[in-house]
């Protein structure tokens, strides 16, 4: 599935303050490298159904073996292994036996003292990796699982490893094994050794989106190859809030273009937002924040939410807002499949010239087939225009204001809104009264 920068970080797949991210939130891993493997896989939705599948299960079988992967595989463990190939020590003996072994302790205390840490750790990981291997022996295997338990299966086949894999978990090592295995290490395994640690960030990475889909209550999706894009969702909620409101609504060929009216604050923004993520998560593979959700593979997902201008090319907001329109444009003539995202359009212009821009925008976009479309707006007097097209759903946000205070329901309702809170919120917050009393 296409999709660029501004999309990621408009549905803050990304965000500039991590913690404000989903990666954030989806992140539980333990290593670096699971952490930028997990990054990666956020970062490049699937293209097939057949992906998107493999993956759903590959997750899923991890759910169920959760409670029996090894925990002692740390940040510090990867390290440690890591850094022993780059840490300078004198040669070991060719052939370690007791009294070459004894004389490099005592006469190479430190070097000695880095090999035996490392090796240590080493010797934990090999033995982990076995038992991770053997855990997947005997799950159902998807594409990706079968890779890893082969590929791990095939390094540890070599004779050294097989040796270590039948000490004892708590056997000390004398220096005589410790020098072999740091010999064998440095001059026979270490390519071997990172593909090791490679295929462990992969796994990492993978267990962060189990952990999630099992604590959080996602559901996994139900995708399907169609020739014209739809989405059937029940109970969807945008998964960076807290106390979130869920959600049902579908798009399909009949009724693509979601016309969306409401008050400032209603909810308009976050429930825009929470599509994108649902649909975005759908294509990496992974459980939706939903509780039902059907739909089919799209092509690109393309989000207009938060345009900014540019200074320094002298580019104001209602321009860099026309471009990003322009490019929506030149995508959907592409015949794919794309879900459009658009966030209070033309906030960069007067309001009769965002009707008229608004207005020209809908009419144009309305017409094509092969896209769904939100589209947010305060604009409402376009909506009675617009009830023309059968393709048009009409759905607002409603607010009460009771005994002056707003009320929000977050309840997603048929129709057109003609709320105006702008002047009472104002109000509300002793702006005009501050203004009165200057």
């Amino acid at each position: 599935m296409q999709v660029d920068k501004t999309t990621l970080q408009d549905i803050s797949i990304f965000h500039r303050e991590e913690e404000q991210s989903i990666f954030f939130r989806l992140n539980k891993t333990h290593t670096n490298g699971g952490r930028e493997y997990l990054k990666m896989i956020l970062s490049k939705p699937l293209n097939s159904v057949a992906e998107i599948n493999d993956r759903q299960n590959t997750i899923r079988q991890l759910i169920e073996v959760l409670n029996k992967m090894p925990t002692t595989i740390t940040n510090g463990t990867i390290m440690v292994i890591e850094s022993f190939f780059d840490t300078a020590v004198e040669h070991y003996p060719k052939q370690p036996n007791i009294a070459n072994s004894l004389f490099y302790k005592i006469l190479s205390a430190s070097d000695y003292s880095v090999t035996d840490y490392s090796v240590t750790h080493f010797v934990g990981f090999i033995k982990d990796m076995f038992k991770i291997k053997n855990i997947f022996e005997n799950t159902v295997s998807t594409k990706k699982i079968t890779s890893w338990k082969e590929r791990i299966n095939s390094l540890l086949s070599r004779p050294v490893l097989q040796t270590i894999l039948e000490w004892e978990n708590d056997k000390k090592l004398s220096a005589t094994e410790t020098l072999w295995i740091g010999n064998y290490l440095r001059h026979s395994f270490k390519e071997q050794c990172f593909e090791l640690l490679t295929i462990y960030s992969q796994i990492d990475a993978f267990i962060s989106l189990a952990i999630s889909s099992k604590t959080i209550g996602f559901h996994f999706p139900t995708i399907s190859e169609t020739e014209v894009p739809y989405v059937n969702a029940e109970g969807i909620y945008h998964l960076l809030l807290d106390s979130p409101v869920c959600y049902d609504f579908k798009l399909n060929q009949d009724k693509n273009f979601m016309f969306l009216t409401g008050a400032n604050m209603a909810g308009k923004s976050t429930f825009i937002k929470a599509i994108g993520t649902c649909i975005y998560l759908a294509h990496i593979g992974m459980a939706v924040p939903a509780r039902k959700m059907e739909l089919s593979r799209f092509d690109g997902l393309l989000t207009n939410i938060q345009v900014e201008d540019n200074l320094l090319k002298g580019e104001s907001f209602f321009f860099n807002e026309v471009q990003r329109i322009k490019r929506t444009v030149n995508k959907v003539k592409d015949g794919n499949k794309w879900l459009i995202l658009i966030d209070e359009l033309f906030k960069g212009t007067n309001v009769q010239d965002a009707m008229k821009c608004s207005l020209a925008v809908i009419e144009g976009l309305r017409k094509t087939k092969n896209a769904l479309y939100i589209l947010s707006t305060h604009l409402y007097e376009i909506g009675e225009e617009l009830r023309q097209y059968n393709n048009i759903t009409f759905k607002y946000f409603e607010t009460k204001v009771v005994n002056g205070q707003f009320v929000f329901s977050y309840q997603l309702l048929e129709g057109v809104s003609d709320d105006r809170l702008g002047y009472l919120i104002l109000k509300r917050e002793g702006v005009t009264k501050m203004l009165d009393d200057l």
